[in-house]
């Protein structure tokens, strides 16, 4: 194997998030993805032969392949830390889809490995490298909107099983609306505000029991394990405090409420659960009010090329080759975790929950950073 070249990737998990990622990885200039594995083996060789992948088999097979530079582990939550841990001891760098493992000292001790092994471990999500929170976070570091204070977060939904054909393990420990859409919006929240300090959280669930409604398998019944409605306070370490809405239990569809309030003025974002493409927006205190309140904003264009899913590994590869572009790092989806189960903790006891573990301030991607121009030259495999 070359260490020159573009790197060489490894896809284990070929559900429904790899076409996503393949979409992507396969387009990158600096990456070559060379092997995918799954335990369904003719899925991933389905997914193989849509993406023009060299070889499929097993997550074994991927462990094996010497070709193999990053591991992409795309596997069910509940196995995440088996498989990026089996990944480390292979040698391999690792980026992993959220969350990082749903039980923090195995979590812990997969961050611990990944140092002691000298390889990069990266934990999704990757859309605060997207140029809509590129942007946004280079504005709140210039002071557009002055000392930030507060802010509002909200996402709700009657639920994934209204669309998912599998959907049992979206309610299952470990997932539900905090574990599965959560990491969103509390890594975005922590990369713009900082470390999160301690939660305060309410849950409740609407059903013991869920129906799948479409596929073939519509009509399936199943059991809740987890809250599927949650009220969260945090507070940060630096000072601001949020309010977050994570629901499944609502008729009403309506994602991608993000808003930060400063001193000097309110940045409206969009959905983290994308890399941008949505007007981004600044609004600014009145000088005096008037009836019916009607508020103009200012448009903060955004910075930088439309990226998606993967663009994470992307800057783990560039990393590998020498730049300095690891910043979704393990720690980050360590400290997201710890503070996801601090507010799970806290919505069973009613209290205030600290979140033990901390990140040093997150670094933004150079302005000119572009996954679409080559700058580790050709693919060298073999």
């Amino acid at each position: 194997m070359s260490n020159t070249g573009r790197v060489g990737i490894g896809v284990i998990g070929a559900g429904m998030i790899s076409d996503q990622y393949l979409s992507n990885l396969t387009r990158y200039p600096d990456t070559e993805v060379v092997a995918i594995g799954d335990v369904n083996t003719e899925r991933a060789a389905a997914q193989a032969a849509k993406y023009g992948i060299a070889r499929s088999g097993d997550a074994a097979s991927v462990l094996a392949d010497d070709d193999v530079e990053i591991v992409v582990n795309l596997t069910l939550p509940a196995a995440h830390v088996e498989v990026s841990t089996a990944a480390l001891n292979a040698g391999k760098h690792v980026w992993s889809e959220k969350p990082i493992g749903i039980d923090r000292d195995a979590a812990k001790s997969l961050v611990d490995l990944a140092a002691e092994r000298g390889l990069l471990l990266g934990v999704a999500p990757d859309t605060v490298l997207g140029p809509g929170w590129q942007t946004a976070k280079r504005a709140i570091e210039s002071g557009a909107i002055g000392t930030p204070l507060t802010a509002t977060t909200a996402f709700q939904s009657q639920g994934p099983d209204w669309f998912h054909p599998d959907p049992e393990f979206l309610f299952a420990k470990g997932a539900g609306p905090l574990f599965d859409v959560g990491p969103y919006y509390l890594t975005a929240l922590m990369y713009l505000l900082g470390p999160i300090e301690k939660v305060f959280a309410m849950g409740t669930r609407a059903q013991d029991v869920r129906t799948i409604r479409t596929g073939p398998r519509a009509g399936t019944q199943f059991p809740v394990e987890v809250p599927t409605h949650l009220s969260v306070v945090s507070t940060f370490t630096e000072g601001p405090t949020a309010s977050s809405l994570m629901s499944c239990d609502t008729a009403l569809f309506r994602h991608g409420v993000f808003e930060i309030n400063g001193t000097e003025g309110t940045l409206v974002l969009g959905d983290p659960n994308y890399f941008g493409g949505t007007a981004l927006k600044i609004y600014r205190p009145m000088d005096k009010i008037v009836l019916p309140v009607q508020q103009n904003a200012d448009d903060l264009a955004e910075q930088g090329p439309l990226t998606g899913r993967g663009v994470g590994a992307l800057c783990m590869a560039r990393t590998i080759r020498g730049a300095e572009l690891h910043v979704a790092t393990g720690d980050i989806g360590y400290h997201v975790l710890d503070a996801m189960t601090s507010i799970e903790e806290s919505a069973a006891r009613n209290t205030f929950v600290d979140v033990a573990s901390t990140v040093n301030p997150v670094p933004s991607l150079p302005v000119d950073f572009d996954p679409y121009v080559a700058t580790v030259g050709s693919v060298a495999v073999g």
